[in-house]
């Protein structure tokens, strides 16, 4: 049977699974590296931590998978895979009910200012009268996106009173708009428009620094942005800027360009809400990306080894 290396921790229940169809499972060790033990394997096993290169790709002698415990993709050298006839999977639909509360989660923060009047009152201050928040009911949500997550924020920010503009590639399904009670904009007017907006697309060369100085220029004055995707979509410095400015009301962010930052200047802004990217990390999250992992791959060398 085929050599599974798991060079990120996943839930047991995924390795359980893959044991019990057969496979041979090993953990990448510390002092290790992975370009020098990866010829041995038939697949990968990786979260965001590990950087799959060209280099290791290319080391791969017997690599057939891929196989991404999560949702992006952008760790991986896609195009040295593809060259090397190296399949990837991912599971993006086992944690988009997990980013999706979160973001909700952070919006609300915004709205009510919960981490300013939760520090204060652990302080022994009584700011009632200071912690003036907002009504979500009836304000523009504008995501940028509507794959699996952004969907899901819709229907809950729907149930919320909230108006929702969408932008995004190719305009979304008719049935799914109608079902929202959505609007599909071109991105400039979506920003023009959008009391709050949330980000909700992958990394690619398309994306990165896709919310830059021109297109914050755009938002109203006073709007919020929330981002629960890559943090290389949005150019920090330009957030930054307006946010110091008061261009932007606040900000919330779950992901960075580096991780962890090694710059805290637009962490430490008092209008900016921040979270160690957990968008996934719940724990029936961590069940379902493992158990689904180990199910496409399963399910991968089964149609592999029927097509040999």
């Amino acid at each position: 049977m085929p050599k599974i290396l798991i060079c990120d921790p996943i839930d047991p229940i995924g390795t359980e699974k893959l044991k019990s169809a057969g496979f041979a499972i090993e953990f990448l060790k510390h002092k290790e590296t992975l370009k020098e033990i990866i010829k041995d394997y038939d697949a990968i096993i990786v979260r965001g931590r590990t950087k799959v290169t060209r280099e290791i790709i290319n080391s791969g002698k017997n690599l057939k998978l891929i196989a991404r415990a999560g949702s992006g993709l952008d760790n991986i050298d896609l195009e040295a895979a593809r060259e090397k006839g190296v399949a990837v999977i991912n599971t993006p639909e086992a944690s988009a009910d997990s980013v999706a509360e979160l973001t909700i989660g952070l919006m609300v923060s915004l709205a009510r200012r919960i981490p300013h009047a939760d520090y204060s009152m652990k302080r022994g201050e009584w700011l009632k009268k200071e912690l003036m928040g907002f009504l979500l009911k009836g304000k523009k949500l504008g995501l940028i996106g509507l794959g699996r997550i952004g969907s899901r924020v819709a229907r809950i920010a729907k149930a919320m009173g909230m108006e929702i503009l969408v932008t995004k590639r190719t305009p979304p399904p008719p049935e799914l708009m109608k079902s929202l009670g959505a609007k599909f904009l071109p991105l400039d007017e979506l920003l023009r428009q959008s009391d709050i907006v949330s980000i909700h697309v992958p990394l690619t060369e398309e994306t990165k620094n896709m919310i830059n100085a021109e297109k914050i220029s755009l938002m109203k004055d006073g709007a919020y942005l929330i981002n629960t995707s890559r943090g290389e979509v949005v150019d920090e410095e330009a957030l930054l800027e307006a946010l110091r400015s008061g261009k932007l009301g606040g900000a919330a962010l779950d992901v960075y360009s580096t991780e962890p930052p090694k710059r805290l200047e637009l962490i430490k802004q008092p209008n900016v809400i921040c979270t160690p990217h957990i968008g996934a990390q719940t724990v029936e999250a961590q069940k379902e990306v493992s158990k689904a992992v180990a199910e496409k791959i399963i399910q991968f060398f089964s149609n592999h080894e029927a097509c040999s």
